[in-house]
């Protein structure tokens, strides 16, 4: 058959309690890499070329959370979902069946890791057989217990998979099936088309397609979908006439001040370069230039939680955040823990991810002459490895 001209709708399955993950709150919702589990699969499809529309099946108690957690992107109206998950994916294909599509796609919400590129296998499958499965094969042997978990026999693994989702359809064969399976409770989609007689074709899956089920599962993902970067920043300030400096965000009493077009912070200077430069988004001088009088005396502070919303949108993270400040005075030992405080507090993460150091030139240099102050800084972030 072919696929010129087709059109693919996919419905996400989202009604489920999951009660094997152990929290109140179903784990859909559940935050990873710090967006809810739901959403990661949303966008996949959602951001799809191939996918016409995106319908989101979930239970109706948590409608509330689905509209606030999935702002911004273009989905149908959510459909409430039944008592099982085979009732909830019927409920879908209704909803979709006004105005039909040729293919449908079936995806579990706990499956945040899909990728286009097996969106794209499941599609081009369709072209071959009126069902897709993404499959892997089976690595473990495979043991029968029984009541006792006192193994009774050991099964062959030759021609066994792992079935995934998406699972992709021709619309009608599979709304059509699913009607004639109300009331059963069959494992997957894959197998309500099979009872009705349809032929299921399986494309190669992905490891990091995995379905979220214990918390577990979710820290895995959240390795799998996060990769970690590292970026450096320095930065330097002259003294000037004035009775204290800025470092860190403190106001620090001194002999002298800093010059500078904002407050002169170097410390919060630093550190902002070194957060755009994890995520590659030029430097300080690219978002605050100088010539723009708004910034004039501008308190530092602006200048890195701009960059961590800009992590934000990324969907990143701060690890870990190491600054070193380098002078001969003022003596920063004494300012250190309030200092790691407003670090912290603007980023708006906990103490523990803040270093502050300190160190002089042993006379030599610069900051040796005591004609101004330097910082560098080391900033650790995990973002998700499209980003």
């Amino acid at each position: 058959m072919s696929l010129i001209g087709h059109t693919c709708d996919v419905i996400v399955v989202a009604a489920g309690r999951g009660q094997r993950f152990g929290s109140h709150n179903p784990k859909q919702y559940a935050h990873l890499a710090g967006k809810p589990v739901l959403r990661w699969s949303l966008e996949a499809f959602a951001g799809h070329p191939r996918i016409r529309r995106v319908l989101p099946v979930i239970h109706p108690d948590d409608r509330d959370e689905f509209l606030a957690g999935n702002s911004g992107l273009t989905l149908m109206d959510p459909v409430s979902g039944g008592t099982t998950r085979q009732e909830s994916v019927l409920r879908g294909l209704d909803a979709l069946s006004a105005d039909a599509p040729n293919f449908v796609l079936i995806h579990d919400a706990a499956r945040p890791g899909v990728s286009s590129a097996l969106i794209d296998r499941v599609i081009d499958g369709l072209g071959q057989a009126p069902g897709v499965v993404p499959a892997l094969p089976v690595a473990d042997t495979l043991k029968r217990v029984d009541a006792q978990a006192r193994i009774s026999d050991t099964i062959p693994r030759t021609n066994l998979v792992r079935a995934q989702t998406p699972q992709g359809f021709h619309f009608e064969k599979i709304l059509s099936a699913h009607r004639a399976a109300k009331g059963l409770e069959l494992t997957d989609d894959a197998a309500v088309l099979e009872r009705a007689g349809g032929m299921v074709l399986t494309v190669p899956g992905a490891e990091r397609n995995l379905k979220i089920t214990t918390p577990d599962d979710l820290a895995r993902m959240e390795h799998e979908l996060l990769e970690t970067r590292i970026g450096q920043g320095f930065d330097v300030h002259r003294f000037t006439s004035g009775d204290h400096v800025m470092l860190c965000g403190v106001r620090v009493p001194h002999t002298h001040a800093l010059l500078g077009h904002s407050d002169a912070d170097v410390a919060l200077h630093a550190a902002t370069d070194a957060i755009l430069g994890a995520i590659g988004e030029g430097d300080i001088g690219v978002h605050f230039p100088p010539s723009n009088a708004a910034y004039r005396n501008a308190p530092s502070e602006k200048f890195l939680a701009h960059a961590m919303t800009l992590l934000g949108q990324r969907s990143g993270v701060l690890v870990h955040l190491d600054l070193t400040i380098i002078c001969e005075s003022p003596k920063v030992g004494l300012h250190r823990e309030a200092m790691v405080a407003s670090v912290a507090r603007i980023a708006g993460v906990v103490p523990s991810r803040i270093s502050v150091k300190a160190t002089t030139t042993e006379g030599l240099g610069f900051t040796g002459r005591s004609e101004g102050i330097a910082a560098q800084a080391v900033a650790t972030v995990r973002v998700p490895t499209n980003a």
